[in-house]
């Protein structure tokens, strides 16, 4: 008794390793960006990935479509933009009809949201820092083949009527370095190709999951 048990698990993949190493991966990525983010954003929660978003994904967004791209209640997203203003780095305006209000980033809320762009990206450059070309090539076609299968099981959780967690799957993206103005980005390639309506949902910003 409370010794410790090995060779319990219940798993049914036929590459437990490959899908535990992949966990562990996500899971340390995941810590490395949201530790460099929250602390170039100086706020915790979902801020970083709104000051993000707000940069390119949802420029002078209302506060409904900044809940569904960074996953928050309408609520939730209001509490978000109400600490982001008092930070100074968004302000609200005018929407586009009575209901709506948008949100924008301030000077100071572009060059915050840029340096938490930055800090995401010197935490994975350092991960993959030892990794030789060869590696780096090969790296970069699997995460476009898992980006596209993760953009279709979360078109087809949207076109079920549920909603991903998280919000959208490119929230927190550099769109210049994925490429997705010359078509790149595996992302959008897949949402363009998707073949179900998301009947019921509103449309996110850039076509994106």
């Amino acid at each position: 008794m409370g010794g410790r048990l090995y060779g319990c698990s219940v798993n049914t993949s036929p590459d437990p390793r490959l899908v535990n190493l992949l966990g562990a991966l996500s899971t340390g990525l995941t810590d490395v960006m949201h530790e460099s983010t929250v602390a170039a954003a100086d706020l915790e929660g979902a801020a970083p990935a709104a000051l993000i978003a707000l940069l390119d994904f949802s420029p002078d967004g209302s506060v409904q479509a900044l809940s569904q791209v960074v996953g928050l209640t309408h609520s939730g997203a209001v509490r978000l933009v109400d600490r982001l203003v008092a930070a100074g780095y968004a302000e609200r305006g005018a929407g586009r009809n009575a209901r709506s209000v948008a949100v924008t980033l301030t000077p100071t809320g572009a060059a915050v949201a840029h340096r938490v762009r930055a800090a995401r990206h010197r935490a994975i450059a350092r991960t993959i820092g030892q990794l030789s070309d060869s590696q780096r090539a090969t790296l970069t076609e699997l995460c476009e083949s898992l980006i596209s299968e993760l953009t279709q099981q979360r078109l087809e959780q949207r076109a079920a009527g549920s909603t991903p967690a998280g919000g959208a799957l490119c929230r927190m993206c550099d769109f210049v370095a994925c490429g997705r103005d010359h078509g790149a980005c595996p992302a959008a390639q897949t949402a363009a190709t998707f073949d179900r309506p998301l009947e019921g949902h509103a449309a996110l910003p850039g076509s994106v999951p």
